[in-house]
């Protein structure tokens, strides 16, 4: 059962008003400012003990705005991408809160609790027969990690789908409390297409998040606030190649529709580095 302080905590989320706040935020998180930009890239590493040293640049003072300072990049040997010719690799820093197999289209949220994958990719069915069978991962990313995502397996960009939704924040607490968070709040489904099926990287807004961007778009959400299919122009991506970044912390849900072998030596909850192996080798006969 979830405790009282868990329970007033998703309340409150609920009666807020959850995009305005956010939007707000952002707007001192683009601040140029250089004594507000340099007093919260202070606070965030106080708060949160980022470790600057593996970032590219390693003082505040060398970051525009906050926003450039949460979406860093890194030193190029920081995140070594694993080498295992058939890994699966994590797509960013962060809690792999769960992964597992996609049993008659639902997934696992939180002990308790789970959710369809056709209610998560805006309640399509032919796109969520696609991955019936397949397996799912989970990744939060809390606000001290490195906030960009990449590639977990290779392949082609087919589409990119904005769905509007709610502002829930994205931890354990509201992963217990609130039935299907993450089809609930707005997101960014990418599909793509890779030597060993479909694949789609969901990445899931949340309350404060000033933004989602990808390589291929600039900002999200769309000012209209509608569901929105954005065409885009054919892009490959290698395995651990960037494809887009958070402005602040929140989730990627990883769809599959091949039926995968997670590593042995992973567990719910345990923290994963971006390029990290995160499946056992392919089985030849």
């Amino acid at each position: 059962m979830p405790s009282y302080s868990d329970t007033l905590f998703c309340l409150f989320q609920k009666v807020i008003p959850q995009h305005k706040l956010s939007r707000l935020i952002g707007k001192f998180a683009e601040a140029k400012t250089p004594w507000l930009k340099n007093t919260l890239i202070n606070q965030a590493i106080r708060t949160y003990n980022i470790d600057l040293s593996i970032a590219e640049r390693e003082t505040p003072e060398q970051y525009a705005t906050f926003n450039d300072f949460f979406t860093r990049s890194l030193k190029p040997d920081a995140r070594p991408i694993c080498r295992q010719a058939d890994a699966i690799v994590s797509p960013a820093d962060g809690i792999l809160s769960q992964f597992g197999s996609i049993n008659n289209d639902q997934f696992i949220q939180a002990k308790g609790q789970t959710y369809t994958t056709r209610r998560l990719l805006g309640n399509d069915e032919s796109l969520a027969t696609e991955f019936s069978g397949g397996s799912f991962a989970t990744i939060y990313l809390s606000p001290r990690d490195y906030h960009r995502v990449h590639m977990p397996w290779g392949g082609k960009l087919l589409e990119t789908r904005y769905i509007p939704g709610k502002l829930f924040s994205v931890n354990q607490t509201t992963a217990n409390g609130i039935p299907e968070l993450f089809a609930r709040n707005e997101r960014l489904i990418c599909i793509f297409e890779t030597s060993r099926g479909k694949m789609a990287v969901i990445l899931v807004g949340a309350i404060l998040v000033a933004g989602i961007e990808t390589r291929w778009q600039n900002y999200y959400p769309p000012a209209s606030h509608a569901h929105v299919k954005f065409s885009t122009q054919e892009m490959n991506f290698d395995t651990g190649e960037e494809i887009g970044r958070f402005k602040f912390g929140s989730t990627v849900v990883l769809l599959f529709n091949e039926s995968l072998a997670f590593s042995k030596q992973l567990a719910g909850g345990d923290n994963v580095l971006m390029g990290e192996g995160l499946t056992l080798p392919i089985k030849t006969s």
